[in-house]
């Protein structure tokens, strides 16, 4: 990575250049403040392995390994990749799902100074050909399959197509070609063949995938630092003893356990994919705050409550639907959650109902997580706006500072709305080969544009308004489905709810609302779910949906969230009718 005064630019083995957007100096300058520990993830995960070797690292469906076995497998992975003449300055691919696997191989990654892009296993051949591709990566660590899934021969019949990408290492069966790192795994004293360089903690380290709301998935650069500072920090926030104003991790080394104030080290339930921007959490986890994490391979509502029975966390990562979904389910015998403090939703809004549903279920908070792979992160505490639907938080400046711009970039008043922008020690470098995308959404100063429009009131909070990359506009008049949603998540019957645009030859568009509703209760039609969001929500007539399909569960996507792009094709097609209608309803 070569420097000037200024900034500072990395250039992989295959001529990916990552160039950092923010100026050097406000780097730096977090290190000083300690809002970055200034070592690179390996370095900080050997820490703790030396701390508490034995503390449990990882539970998953094979059972538990502690940390001092999961570092062997670790460097075991890392001399596989380095025998292959891998290291700092390549791009290495990680289809791999939840579970040590999916841990080793980032840390694996990071320990030889390489750069992983994690994606989750759910997505296709397609997005393997697009993110590998686009991001010239040299390697790819796969599972041989993911259920019925076969990813490494999906990846194995794309090489030719790939040129850049010189080996496959499989976990499991691998083709012809392919590395088995099985073989690695098993070899006692394999790890002696790798020894360890210094890595730069302002090299990138990680690149975070959106979930595809654009055309093809962005991808987003982060350093050492980023992850493990700015991120660590607000992970680090939810344990309770820091947050907004209330200090920082220490860059200290030693146990970080003591520095963000446990005393115990956090046991968290992540139930979204390791290798989603969300699930990016995993491995801060381990790496800065030494804690525990407990994965399943997929989600499933009941397997989530036989995880937090048999293993208690403390914290239970997920999205909103996922944590409707297990609040949703009758009591198993035996059900219980005592050592759970916090939950913790994001990726897409948390209706009020959510957050009762849980605090009647669990007895604990909800921490609501305002974030994006794009570099912006906001997240409510346990005070006076944890509870309240649709706020976001109050900014911390040891993750992101957070400013509402206007049209023009300049800050609105206090109480106003505009976009978001947000800038600090989580921000990231750049968009990966696309420098468009650095054009749209990066400012002078680094500050990153997130096309969302917000407001941050009198009482310090950010409250997010709307998505406005996910307007609707029928006949010219934008109509926000967030606001929409938040309005039909408080009506008795709906247990779910996503709202997409229709395209529709007169207008352009029409909204659509998309609901699951909760046993039990009767069929609505879109004239009763209007004239509750009319008359008991107080919603204007020209936002009211004019198309509703009635499914059994909401599609998720490969990052767990709900899929917008299968719902826009559902509704799409088997919402037809009369153009004027306001009263079409669809159940499947």
């Amino acid at each position: 990575m070569t420097r000037t005064a200024t900034t500072a630019t990395w250039i992989s083995t295959n001529g990916i250049v990552l160039g950092d957007l923010v100026p050097a100096a406000l780097r730096r300058g977090w290190v000083e403040q300690g809002h970055c520990p200034d070592r690179d993830l390996y370095t900080l995960f050997s820490e703790h392995v030396r701390a508490h070797p034995r503390q449990t690292a990882v539970i998953d469906a094979a059972g538990a390994i502690d940390y001092a076995t999961l570092d062997i497998r670790v460097r075991r992975i890392a001399a596989a990749l380095a025998g292959a003449g891998l290291g700092a300055g390549d791009i290495i691919g990680i289809q791999v799902p939840n579970g040590w696997r999916a841990v080793a191989a980032e840390l694996a990654v990071a320990a030889i100074g390489a750069v992983a892009l994690p994606y989750p296993a759910g997505r296709g051949r397609r997005d393997s050909a697009s993110l590998l591709g686009r991001s010239k990566a040299s390697a790819a660590i796969v599972a041989d399959a993911a259920g019925r899934v076969p990813l490494a021969a999906n990846l194995a019949d794309l090489r030719p197509a790939l040129p850049n990408l010189r080996a496959v290492f499989v976990f499991g069966a691998a083709p012809e070609g392919c590395e088995p790192l099985d073989r690695w795994l098993a070899e006692d004293g394999a790890e002696q063949r790798w020894s360890r360089a210094p890595i730069d903690p302002e090299a990138p380290a990680r690149i975070l995938v959106s979930s595809g709301s654009e055309a093809e998935p962005k991808m987003v650069a982060y350093t050492h630092n980023a992850m493990a500072g700015g991120r660590g920090n607000y992970i680090g926030a939810l344990h309770g003893r820091i947050g907004a104003g209330h200090g920082h991790i220490g860059a200290g080394h030693g146990d970080t356990r003591a520095q963000h104030g446990g005393s115990e080290p956090m046991r968290c339930l992540i139930l979204v994919p390791l290798a989603s921007s969300y699930g990016s959490c995993g491995i801060v986890i381990l790496a800065r705050l030494g804690g525990t994490l407990l994965l399943l391979d997929a989600f499933d509502p009941a397997a989530a409550m036989r995880m937090i029975t048999a293993h208690q966390p403390t914290h239970v990562f997920g999205v909103p639907i996922m944590l409707r979904r297990i609040t949703d389910r009758r009591r198993a015998s035996g059900e219980d959650a005592f050592r759970l403090r916090t939950l913790v939703s994001s990726s897409a809004a948390l209706p009020a109902a959510t957050i009762e549903a849980c605090l009647t279920r669990f007895g604990a908070p909800v921490v609501n997580i305002y974030g994006s792979a794009d570099g912006v992160n906001c997240h409510t505490g346990r005070g006076d706006c944890a509870a309240a639907a649709g706020c976001a938080g109050r900014p911390d400046p040891t993750v992101a500072d957070i400013r509402i711009v206007d049209p023009h970039g300049q800050p609105v008043p206090a109480g106003e709305s505009g976009e978001i922008w947000s800038l600090g020690p989580m921000t990231p470098l750049c968009y990966v080969n696309a420098p468009e995308l650095d054009a749209r959404y990066r400012v002078l100063g680094g500050w990153v544009r997130t096309g969302d429009r917000g407001v941050i009131g009198e009482d310090g909070c950010l409250r997010v308004v709307d998505r406005l990359k996910q307007i609707v506009i029928r006949g010219g008049y934008h109509i926000s489905p967030a606001e929409v949603e938040r309005q039909l998540s408080a009506h008795p019957a709906i247990a779910d709810v996503a709202c997409v645009a229709v395209p529709d030859p007169e207008f352009g568009e029409r909204l659509c609302a998309c609901i699951t509703q909760r046993p039990d209760t009767a069929q609505l039609t879109l004239t009763q779910l209007n004239a509750f969001l009319e008359g008991e929500r107080g919603l204007e007539r020209r936002k009211l949906p004019e198309l509703l399909l009635a499914l059994p569960e909401l599609p998720l996507g490969p990052t767990d969230k709900v899929c917008r792009q299968t719902l826009t094709r559902l509704a799409s097609a088997q919402c037809v009718g009369p153009a004027p209608s306001r009263s079409h309803t669809t159940t499947l």
